[in-house]
């Protein structure tokens, strides 16, 4: 899938450029002598919207000096009975704001509501005061003291479901923060929260965040994080911690560490990642030493395939030597490697080359270097600009195999837009190409990555080895998204290459029955999933992550939520005829100085 990081800068960029996006609402023009809980109201959308609001009063509790969204919290100390309204509000001032924490003030502005990413993104929106103007009535206040976010406060339900009529949308419904924790946040929407002695779920980014959980107990890994394992059970302790101050003092950490003491600040909506705590006050990183794993190595008579996305590597990247390194020691050298996102020769320059020779020999030296066999390899090249990821980058799947171990059967015929087939010989099923593509020009695999398969022969057993790259989760909605269910358009796509997928392993079976066959890579997909389902069909495959306890099934941290994205699927001769062993190796997902943001996923059995 396109590196998190890559994407994430586009759509900052996008951003920069684009105009504040808004709910339109028709409203009276003018209102006079409310407070901010009358102005945030009892849903999502405020009663006030579109309107001018005049002298609302408030202390001042953050200030943001920095990015595209300049601005100030003001809460009210007074506040009203009612739960579901928020007593804190942001003011936007696109430029630097002229006010300090604990300034008692008086704002005159519009009530907006502006949604982070743009309305296309699913996003909930953010109440604001737009083009105010600002008086300061004196200094030096108490700031309202902050509402304690713990076990007890959050709901153990996420959120309703949507409004039927509305196209699923929740932001009309009123809200009801004991019942559901999205409401419970929203009730809080601009107001000073606290935390404390929160445990780290998500290691701190390259954006100076990082994921807590109020809720430890919560679907805990053994690892200290927080697993995601159904559509139907969301984690609601779940919080993104940003900090006001100064960045180099934002704590570096990794999943399973602890914030100790109190972290609090307003309370804000952001693009990647809903409801977040703009610190002003951060604990103190108490330290789990968390290690990265390493694996067996594989005993004899067992063939070791591997499954590793590094995360569009190319030769002008500095990660070379650590992915190495991580192949010998940490994966114990597979027999066969699946790697995902190999990029181009050039990278990211869209120059038209399309060779990642120079790529992956690269990557080969240095695992040599590092003590490791020397590999060689098999791939094809996309065409040019087809195969999405990065632009220019022309990432694909690449088999790495040790010919000491294993020998890769040689097929031509394999090229970017020839379909492999299944042919039989002398009663064994065989490839029309080897390397080759499997039906690279269906729609299924428009801008995304084919599947690679291959024949390899270890101890004169042949193994079918299909390495995957499903479409990306981008575009799909965030979890707390203003529609509820959350829609996952990404899935379509990936339901349509597993039923190719599939079909495919399904042509190898009817042709040999014991066939031993392996489809893996970055499926981009749960193991609960639809599309894993498709992909295993009527019993051609089984994820293998599935042999691990649940608390050990994940390959991937996205918000916080531990998931499983990348598997290794076996035909039924290998699960069943077969000893196999199964390892997600957490060497990345966990740590704020991953290579990569997926695990390595590494099968051991005896054909």
């Amino acid at each position: 899938m396109p590196s998190k990081k890559s994407a994430r800068l586009a759509a900052l960029t996008v951003a920069a450029l684009s105009a504040a996006s808004t709910v339109a609402l028709v409203s009276p023009a003018h209102a006079a002598g409310v407070s901010i809980h009358d102005i945030q109201g009892a849903t999502r959308i405020s009663p006030y919207a579109g309107q001018k609001v005049t002298d609302v009063a408030g202390i001042v509790t953050g200030v943001r000096t920095y990015g595209s969204s300049k601005g100030f919290w003001i809460q009210d100390p007074n506040p009203d009975a009612d739960p579901a309204t928020s007593e804190g509000v942001f003011v936007f001032t696109s430029s630097a704001p002229k006010v300090a924490v604990g300034d008692a003030v008086t704002v005159t502005g519009t009530v907006s509501e502006y949604v982070p990413g743009g309305t296309s993104s699913g996003n909930q929106s953010v109440t604001e005061i737009t083009k105010p103007t600002v008086t300061v009535v004196s200094s030096g206040n108490a700031v309202p003291a902050a509402t304690v976010v713990d076990a007890k406060s959050v709901p153990a339900a996420y959120v309703p479901a949507g409004d039927s009529a509305a196209a699923g949308s929740i932001n009309g419904l009123t809200l009801e923060p004991k019942k559901y924790a999205l409401d419970f946040y929203e009730s809080l929407e601009g107001m000073n929260v606290q935390v404390k002695d929160t445990r780290v779920v998500g290691a701190t980014d390259p954006y100076t965040e990082l994921w807590v959980t109020v809720k430890p107990r919560e679907n805990a890994t053994r690892r200290g994080g927080t697993l995601y394992g159904s559509y139907d059970s969301q984690n609601t302790g779940r919080l993104q911690i940003q900090s006001l101050g100064a960045t180099a003092a934002f704590p570096v950490a990794n999943v399973g560490d602890v914030l100790t003491g109190s972290t609090a600040g307003p309370l804000d909506y952001n693009q990647f990642g809903g409801y977040t705590l703009v610190a002003n006050e951060i604990g103190t990183l108490k330290s789990a030493g968390l290690a990265r794993e390493t694996t067996q190595k594989q005993k004899n008579g067992e063939l070791a395939v591997a499954t590793y996305n590094v995360e569009n590597l190319d030769p002008s990247d500095a990660t070379f030597e650590e992915h190495a390194s991580a192949i010998v020691n940490n994966l114990k050298s597979p027999d066969i490697v699946s790697l995902e996102e190999i990029q181009d020769n050039t990278g990211a320059k869209d120059d038209g080359t399309t060779a990642a020779d120079v790529t992956v020999t690269k990557l080969i030296d240095a695992i040599a270097a590092a003590g490791g066999p020397r590999y060689d390899w098999r791939s094809i090249d996309p065409a040019n600009d087809t195969d999405g990821g990065e632009p220019g980058g022309n990432i694909r799947q690449v088999f790495l195999f040790n010919p000491e171990r294993v020998s890769f059967t040689d097929r031509a015929g394999g090229d970017a837009t020839t379909a492999v087939g299944v042919t039989k010989v002398h009663g064994k099923a065989q490839l029309t190409a080897s390397p080759g593509r499997i039906a690279p020009t269906d729609d299924a695999w428009k801008s995304s990555r084919k599947p690679l398969a291959g024949e390899f022969v270890f101890r004169g057993r042949t193994v079918f080895v299909i390495a995957n790259h499903f479409n990306s989760k981008g575009g799909d909605y965030g979890l707390s998204s203003a529609t509820q269910p959350v829609p996952r358009s990404s899935e379509i796509q990936r339901h349509q290459q597993a039923t190719l997928v599939n079909g495919f392993v399904k042509d190898i079976l009817d042709t040999q029955k014991n066939a031993d066959v392996i489809a893996l890579g970055d499926i981009n997909d749960f193991e609960f999933s639809d599309t894993a389902k498709i992909l295993e069909g009527d019993g051609e495959l089984w994820s293998a992550i599935k042999s691990l306890p649940k608390s050990e099934r994940y390959t991937y941290d996205y918000q916080g939520n531990q998931q499983v994205l990348d598997q290794i699927l076996v035909s039924p001769s290998i699960r069943r005829g077969c000893d196999f062993e199964y390892d997600s190796v957490h060497i990345n997902s966990e740590f704020n100085d991953q290579i990569s943001d997926h695990d390595p996923q590494v099968l051991r059995f005896k054909p």
